[in-house]
């Protein structure tokens, strides 16, 4: 389409609904600063539930957070509510929002309540091949009409550590949301003694339901809020851990990571924008070896 962009008027409001999930919250950065820097007049919301506010917290990109309030959306009045989540309960959103501009995804549940609807990626980028989360997210803003352009990296900003756990240290999430997306923790333990011996300190990241007692050797940041994840990723040296939200955190800091991959498909989910490892095996979690990762980290060169 591209002259939806030209429809919002000098600072108009911009209400991007994301309710939730880690790595959906990072990887929609990219597409919120293509926007900022193509239409810096703009006043951008991000409607996210509490739990996730961190990620956008500091964002220079980012007028506002809003809740998932309908009768806070549409007192903050905007002009376009872009809705990326697409559930139920971000549609009831995009309409109470009382936008002029709806915008979404073609391909979205109820999509009918948009009057500006999106099409696939692939359409949009010219380019018919899986394409990376981000890149998704970042098509729908080259339809609405910024130029297409190079993706960025995900933009994060977090406060420096008070008191790092060390001068040089590895960031290890041995967590995930389902079973079949996650690694061993024994080998997990294997590859954190290896850390050791090249000088790196494994910290291990965690939360409030992940069984720890596996790792009670090792400095443990349990439950720890977003803003302090953000610090700890992004002074680490290097990031390993199973496919879930907190890689795409150090990713957006640039970290060097090494992914460890399941059901879900890399070339959707990789760390975007930093030298990366995604590891998968055919035979699932475990099919990839403790050796395999241990040269993946080797490979990326990290020195402590």
């Amino acid at each position: 389409m591209g002259d939806v962009l030209k429809r919002l008027p000098d600072r108009a409001r911009v209400a991007v609904i994301r309710l939730r999930s880690l790595g959906d919250c990072v990887l929609t950065t990219p597409a919120i600063s293509l926007l900022k820097h193509h239409r810096p007049d703009l006043e951008i919301a991000v409607v996210v539930e509490d739990r996730f506010r961190g990620v956008f917290e500091g964002n220079p990109d980012i007028a506002e957070l809003l809740p998932p309030d309908p009768k806070v959306i549409a007192a903050w009045r905007p002009r376009m509510a872009l809705n990326f989540h697409g559930g139920t309960r971000s549609m009831w959103l995009t309409i109470a929002s009382r936008a002029k501009i709806r915008a979404g995804f073609g391909h979205h549940a109820y999509s009918f309540i948009y009057n500006a609807r999106i099409p696939r990626a692939q359409q949009i980028l010219g380019e018919e091949r899986p394409v990376h989360t981000a890149e998704h997210l970042a098509s729908a803003m080259f339809w609405l009409g910024v130029p297409h352009n190079h993706i960025p990296r995900a933009k994060l900003v977090a406060p420096p550590l008070a008191n790092p756990p060390a001068d040089s240290y590895a960031v290890i999430h041995p967590f995930a949301s389902a079973p079949e997306k996650t690694w061993d923790p024994r080998n997990f333990v294997e590859v954190a003694h290896h850390l050791q011996q090249t000088g790196l300190t494994p910290v291990i990241l965690a939360g409030p339901g992940d069984d720890v007692a596996p790792f009670s050797e090792f400095r443990v940041y349990r439950n720890a809020p977003l803003s302090e994840v953000k610090s700890v990723l992004s002074e680490a040296q290097l990031f390993i851990g199973n496919d879930s939200g907190p890689a795409h955190i150090a990713a957006a800091f640039g970290i060097p990571a090494v992914v460890l991959f399941g059901p879900s498909n890399p070339v959707t989910w990789a760390p975007w924008r930093t030298e990366a490892h995604a590891l998968t095996s055919k035979a699932g979690m475990p099919g990839i070896s403790v050796a395999q990762v241990i040269a993946a980290t080797e490979a990326l060169k990290v020195r402590a």
